[in-house]
């Protein structure tokens, strides 16, 4: 398991990355990664740059005042900003709803070194640990088998029956058709005996 941290200031630190607040750099370095059409090929649509300041002005905001939040992602060694992972509320109408989420972006060059599933568990510590959430999620495009493979090795678990169109993409887009997977609280704690509030 990655050794994770919950440093002063609202960061958390894993073996090998930073995860925290927002400078108007990284708001530039999610705009790149966030056109390019192999990173966001799970998505109808890629976004603007007002969408972009308005993503990052929110989760910055967020995370300042201690809710759910998406971090900026550096490596370490070299603070090289890669990407977000983190916890939303989506505010879709679906039938799991009110939920919070937990997703993730990294750009290419940054894929296939574990970076997700490392980011991704130092939040989910945070998440059940420190916010004291009961739940959270995870969804993506049934054709999205990376990001499902993360949600997998992070102890997540689906129900077929729970599959849902989501309803901002297209009808008869072929993202439209979305897996849900979910974590509660309870699964965490048993698997993560050791971990405690603030970690």
């Amino acid at each position: 398991m990655d050794h994770v941290t919950d440093p002063p200031a609202g960061n958390l630190s894993t073996d090998r990355l930073v995860l925290g607040t927002w400078s108007d750099r990284d708001a530039e370095g999610l705009y790149e990664l966030s056109n390019d059409r192999q990173v966001m090929r799970h998505f109808h649509r890629t976004p603007t740059w007002e969408q972009i300041e308005e993503m990052v002005d929110r989760h910055r905001e967020n995370l300042e005042a201690g809710r759910p939040g998406l971090y900026a992602v550096r490596v370490a060694e070299s603070e090289e900003f890669i990407g977000f992972v983190g916890l939303a509320t989506p505010r879709f109408d679906a039938s799991f709803m009110p939920c919070v989420e937990i997703g993730w972006r990294l750009k290419r060059d940054a894929w296939g070194h574990g970076y997700a599933t490392e980011a991704a568990r130092a939040v989910l510590a945070h998440g059940f640990g420190t916010l004291r959430l009961e739940e959270i999620v995870s969804f993506t495009a049934v054709e999205n088998t990376p990001s499902i493979a993360v949600m997998k090795r992070l102890g997540m678990h689906t129900d077929p029956a729970e599959d849902f169109d989501h309803p901002s993409v297209p009808e008869g887009h072929p993202v439209r058709r979305h897996v849900l997977y979910r974590l509660t609280a309870r699964e965490w704690r048993t698997a993560h005996p050791g971990v405690h509030s603030e970690v």
